[in-house]
């Protein structure tokens, strides 16, 4: 069977067919083209047209951009029925046939490849276009379009040069807006336009429609690898190899008079997720008018004033639309002397707070189930409801310069800058926070705007670019500040008597859509949202993975449990140590020459680790709490070496200058003091102190310190179960790497912990376990599991030491060139390596339940928080992850995932072959 590389709007069915399923379909037609076709099917009023196949791009790409056999042939076919559809003609000035020209890669990517209006007009055809309609205002007006959006797409000519041009015609002409303009005017632009092709390009504006159809074909294949739509991919993280379709839509026009209009909507509100038509239009206008916001735009709901019947008509079709595809969709309509025609349908990008108030309300509306809306909800955008909001009160004392319209929500703080190049080069090399400020953004800018916290414009509406943009990466953004003047060129901006310089601080609330001079302090949200609250019970009720939080203080735990932790994985008890009021007890341990003077020091460190383990027991009543004993080496609670040696120098040279004899005593005990801690840490210092004297080796050396350790968690226990607390401890020996080194350790540790409870009275049920951090941990795990009722992966250091790499020292050095040139594809300490580090988690845990089948099995390094690690956590059969209290949601709805994804395993994690969850068909979108 031949290549098939362009399907008209009306075959969509045979597409189907042919590729098996919808899913397949949208790969091949992109998801413009599939929506169109379908939209056609269901009987839609949408212009007639045809898609080229995305094979036809990657097929165009990989010959050297030159078309695919028979590729050209079948276009210029399908181009022939069009014109019997419309009973128009592509070049006729007696009956011309306009068409556009747009991309349309399979995953929505708005505004990031290349579109082409007004295709088929020339000299001779404008003046046909004049006779037919009387409205040569019109006819000049589509002309100058196309000779722009031409001469920037396909011939490389800058955009700013052909805005200069209408700006400086505006201002010949004493109007403020694009539609003031006459027809003389666009006929003056338009020869100006061609002027400036000529300059740039040495050659004439093609005047053959046929030529300016291939060549619009091949710009919106080449723009598939434009870097604007290489940035937005790699962002999304869309695959770079699915390539664009080319869609050609015959032209219906919003700018030919009153009873014309051209818009953008939504079936939701795709800030909040409200049930409501949101959106924007345009009387008299055409479609990148809406977008740009070079003119104010109207609201939708205008449109039930302006043209009821028309707006009647529309809010049916969305309504159908959004019940066919099951998901709010995002349109795009055209008005043709009060004929409504749809020109898009997709999937609409909208907030986090929208994505999971739409998700909750679909599933109540029947329109969903609940694991659809469990999978519909991403990570990331749970993530967004823990990003930071402006502090409350200290918001009511900033001053507010200016508000405008909340297109997506969340707070902001940066140094201004006027342009995406600027933007990225101070938030990426100079680690700036940086606020985007734009006239408008266009797809050129996304770099920037990936890179900054926030996004501020003058111009644009609801559904203009930078609302787009923001709202799909959770970027706060106030937009349509009409006050607002932007002057490009002295890097400032004013809005009434405030002037604002490049580089300057403001803040934003992209929630209520204002900005405010300097520098708000921001808080971290509340995230009891009754919607995600929802999603996140529906998502417990599917993860089989249990979620753990790590927390050192009993704030943290409290925190941790409202977010929904099942318990503590990690309690990491040297943190508590660095506590100014301990800190000189730990130093006067550290320091000690004798047993006397070290079990003082102990002594006095008991209560206090006591009281913490106490309230780390009442914030997790009735779950469990895994405590790791002391892991770092004793050096890290002095003084740096380096440090010591400068401070005893400079102090050496202030003795000289020192008069009376109060001063050299008290300068010379200082000198005494710190030549004690350099001796002390002389004697402590390691070449590599992270492979050295730490873990279970410190414990086994000075058996005493964690000794007092267990004795605090155990008095805890007691006491706080006398209070009526159910308690659970968990005592992890960490950095074990043989046998011989658990069983004297927890022998030691066990006895403490049994004296305690018999001078308290009380029995409490325990469980000694070991902390993998090292692989011979992993590989010798059947002997390890003798001797440890639990295991936890600590995944940042069992990857340095499976890699053979210092995590500080990589991240600032090779690992960063080897993720961008590709020789490593994930950060393995974001990310697990499923290959190293992975393969030991597998055979760690298959060897220790082998030995021990109940063995519990989880992680507690940063990666329990990343849903990628989740998702390998859960396949290896893992009880549980633990992370950061405010990664919990994250982890909840994440190990959700996983479990729709690869299937529900049994009842206890790891205990038989996973069961696949039943298939659902994708749904088309």
């Amino acid at each position: 069977m031949a290549n098939k590389w362009v399907y008209l709007f009306d075959e969509v069915a045979e597409a189907e067919q042919r590729m098996g399923s919808w899913e397949e379909v949208r790969a091949l037609l992109g998801g413009k083209g599939a929506n169109l076709g379908d939209m056609t099917r269901l009987g839609v009023p949408v212009p007639p047209g045809f898609t080229v196949t995305t094979q036809a791009c990657n097929a165009y790409l990989e010959a050297g951009e030159s078309f695919p056999d028979g590729m050209w042939e079948q276009e210029l076919e399908a181009l022939r029925k069009v014109e019997q559809a419309t009973g128009k003609s592509f070049g006729d000035p007696a009956r011309p046939l306009l068409v556009s020209c747009r991309s349309g890669a399979k995953f929505s990517m708005p505004g990031m490849m290349d579109t082409i209006l007004n295709l088929g007009l020339n000299d001779e055809v404008a003046q046909g276009l004049i006779s037919l309609t009387a409205d040569p205002r019109f006819v000049y007006d589509s002309y100058r379009r196309l000779v722009q959006m031409f001469g920037s797409v396909v011939l490389g000519v800058p955009d700013e040069v052909f805005e200069a041009v209408i700006t400086a015609r505006r201002n010949r002409a004493g109007v403020q807006v694009d539609s003031q303009l006459t027809a003389d005017d666009w006929q003056e632009v338009t020869r100006k336009f061609k002027e400036i092709v000529r300059t740039y390009t040495g050659h004439e504006f093609p005047e053959d429609p046929v030529d300016q159809l291939r060549l619009a074909t091949e710009a919106v294949f080449k723009s598939w690898n434009g870097k604007r739509a290489i940035d937005y991919r790699n962002a999304s993280g869309i695959r770079h190899d699915l390539g664009t379709a080319v869609n050609i839509v015959t032209m219906v026009f919003g700018n030919m008079g009153d009873d014309c209009a051209t818009g953008v909507a939504m079936t939701r509100n795709a800030t909040t997720g409200e049930r409501e038509i949101e959106g924007d239009y345009l009387v008299n206008a055409q479609g990148e008018d809406v977008v740009a916001g070079i003119r104010a735009t109207q609201p939708v709901q205008d449109l039930q004033v302006d043209m009821p019947e028309v707006y009647k008509e529309f809010e049916a079709i969305a309504d159908r639309l959004e019940r066919h595809y099951r998901n709010m969709q995002d349109m795009e309509f055209t008005i043709e002397h009060g004929k409504l025609w749809l020109l898009q349908t997709r999937d609409g990008k909208r907030t986090a707070q929208a994505e999971v108030r739409i998700a909750v309300d679909m599933v109540e509306e029947g329109l969903i189930t609940k694991e659809e809306a469990v999978q519909r909800v991403k990570p990331e955008q749970v993530d967004f409801f823990l990003h930071p909001q402006l502090e409350p009160e200290a918001r009511k004392a900033a001053k507010r310069i200016a508000a405008g319209l909340n297109v997506s929500p969340g707070a902001a703080v940066g140094q201004v800058a006027f342009d995406a190049d600027t933007a990225e080069r101070w938030a990426r090399e100079e680690g700036r926070d940086v606020i985007m400020v734009r006239p408008e953004t266009k797809p050129d800018d996304v770099h920037g705007m990936l890179a900054s916290r926030g996004i501020v414009t003058s111009r644009g509406g609801r559904t203009s670019h930078a609302a787009l943009v923001a709202r799909q990466f959770g970027k706060p953004a106030v937009v349509g500040i009409q006050e607002l003047d932007i002057d490009l060129e002295s890097r400032e901006m004013t809005i009434h008597d405030v002037t604002v310089k490049e580089g300057d601080l403001i803040s934003i609330d992209g929630t209520v859509g204002e900005v405010y001079v300097g520098r708000v302090p921001t808080v971290i949200p509340d995230i009891s949202n009754p919607y995600l609250s929802k999603v996140l019970e529906w998502a417990d009720g599917i993860r089989v993975l249990g979620v753990r939080a790590n927390a050192d203080y009993p704030a943290d735990a409290e925190r941790a449990r409202s977010y929904g932790a099942e318990g503590l994985g990690l309690v990491r008890t040297e943190h508590m140590f660095f506590e100014p009021e301990r800190l000189p007890i730990v130093q006067k341990m550290i320091m000690a020459r004798n047993a006397t003077e070290r079990g003082e020091a102990l002594e006095a460190l008991l209560p206090m680790q006591r009281k913490d383990f106490e309230g780390l027991f009442r914030a997790m009543d009735g779950l469990p709490v895994i405590i790791r004993l002391i892991d770092p080496p004793l050096h890290e609670f002095l003084p740096s070496h380096d440090e010591l040696v400068r401070d005893l120098a400079d102090l050496k040279v202030q003795l000289q200058h020192f008069h009376t004899l109060s001063e050299v005593d008290a300068a010379l005990a200082v000198i005494r003091e710190k030549s004690d801690h350099l001796e002390r840490v002389s004697e402590l210092r390691e070449a590599n102190p992270m492979l050295g004297t730490r873990g279970v080796r410190l414990g086994i050396l000075i058996p005493e310190l964690t000794r007092m350790q267990v004795r605090a968690i155990f008095e805890a226990a007691c006491n706080v179960k006398r209070e009526g607390v159910a308690v659970h401890p968990e005592i992890m020996i960490p950095l074990v790497s043989h046998i011989n080194e658990l069983t004297t350790q927890r022998r030691a540790l066990e006895d403490e912990a049994q004296a305690v409870m018999k001078e308290l009275g009380t029995e409490v049920a325990y469980q000694f376990g070991t902390m993998i951090e090292v692989p011979r941990a992993a590989l010798t795990a059947s002997e390890l599991a003798e001797a440890a009722e639990f295991f936890s992966y600590g995944t940042n250091d069992l990857t340095q030491t499976t890699f053979g790499v210092s995590r500080d020292d990589a991240e600032k050095g090779f690992l960063m060139h080897y993720l961008e040139n590709g020789i490593l594809e994930e950060n393995p300490f974001m990310t697990i390596d499923p290959q190293g580090v992975g393969r030991l988690i597998e055979m760690g845990t298959k060897m220790g339940r082998a030995t021990r089948p109940d063995l519990e099995v989880g992680i507690c390094g940063e990666h329990g928080g990343d849903p990628t690690s989740i998702h390998l956590c859960h396949e290896l059969g893992l009880d549980y992850v633990s992370c950061s209290p405010f990664r919990v949601p994250i982890a909840r709805l994440a190990a959700a995932h996983a479990a729709l994804k690869y299937g529900r395993r049994g009842e206890r994690a790891g205990s038989g072959k996973p069961e696949d969850a039943p298939s659902k068909e994708p749904v088309p979108a």
